[in-house]
């Protein structure tokens, strides 16, 4: 084994020591160091009005949540007029039921649309059509929804917790279906193939070797949409009307978190502009915490 030479011997017999510093002031250098700089500066203006509204939460809805009357204002009824104190509990529970109707209606469907879009394959016109209309429908403005089921349920059966639901789930449905789509798509085919080849039919490879495999990615965009629907007003303006009081029974008018802040906004008391900031603030932090469990679920899909 001939010995290795030393860089100051191989720069006597005429070889050229590679230059691995970076040069500040080469075009290369200059057009990164650039680009970044216009990167970060682009990505903090746009990050400035998200943490103004942060900040304006805080200040002015941030001490009745995080003060002594912390258990009060999440609890108590809303204040009628005058009255001083009162709190957000109604409207709480409120959007958590709806939520939980529309989820209990649009997560099973839609992934089951979606399952059959698969199945179908891209070749079916049935596919084709329904591929469609769900990309139609994200782009569906709200109140529209809220339009629909009040024609279909309010006129008949009257304003409820049960409409606003079924309001919140027309519109969490085409997101669903989209994103299990996209998860259902990135499942590898060597996976199915590897199925097919051992015997399996298509409905044990869609169940037990796709819909495993993309569950990460189905949750996602689950998590997505509901974090979406629970910050709706205009389409439960329609369905769940208000109410001042805690849901007894689904059949009946409900309050909700976004139909408060709209109502106590306007209102010239200073009380219920207090509750009205407490209550954007409220539904942020859950907004937040659906988009926090949909970070989770999708690092643990990589």
């Amino acid at each position: 084994m001939k010995d290795l030479k030393t860089p100051k011997q191989l720069r006597k017999e005429g070889w050229k020591e590679l230059n691995l510093k970076r040069e500040p002031f080469e075009i290369r250098s200059l057009s990164n160091t650039t680009f970044t700089g216009v990167t970060w500066t682009l990505a903090l203006l746009a990050a400035v009005p998200l943490f103004s509204i942060i900040f304006m939460l805080l200040k002015n809805g941030g001490a009745r949540l995080f003060g002594p009357e912390f258990f009060s204002v999440l609890t108590e009824l809303p204040p009628a007029g005058f009255e001083m104190g009162g709190g957000i509990g109604p409207a709480i529970v409120g959007t958590l039921v709806m939520v939980a109707i529309a989820s209990t209606i649009a997560i099973p469907m839609g992934i089951l649309t979606a399952v059959s879009i698969k199945m179908l394959g891209s070749d079916s016109k049935l596919a084709r059509a329904a591929h469609f209309t769900a990309k139609v429908l994200t782009g569906f403005p709200s109140i529209l929804a809220g339009v629909f089921v009040y024609a279909v349920l309010v006129i008949s059966f009257g304003y409820s917790a049960l409409a606003g639901g079924v309001a919140l789930a027309v519109l969490m449905l085409p997101t669903i279906i989209i994103a299990t789509e996209e998860a259902l798509g990135q499942v590898p085919k060597r996976m199915t193939d590897a199925a097919f080849g051992m015997g399996c039919t298509r409905t044990q490879v869609m169940w037990k070797i796709i819909l495993p495999t993309a569950l990460p990615g189905i949750m996602t965009g689950v998590m997505l949409a509901v974090a979406g629907a629970a910050g709706e007003s205009a389409p439960l303006l329609f369905t769940a009307l208000f109410s001042n009081y805690y849901l007894s029974q689904m059949n009946e008018p409900t309050a909700s978190l976004s139909v408060l802040i709209y109502n106590f906004s306007g209102m010239p008391f200073d009380n219920q502009i207090e509750l009205a900031w407490t209550a954007s603030l409220v539904l942020v932090i859950i907004v937040l915490i659906f988009n926090i469990f949909a970070r989770v679920i999708s690092r643990k899909k990589t």
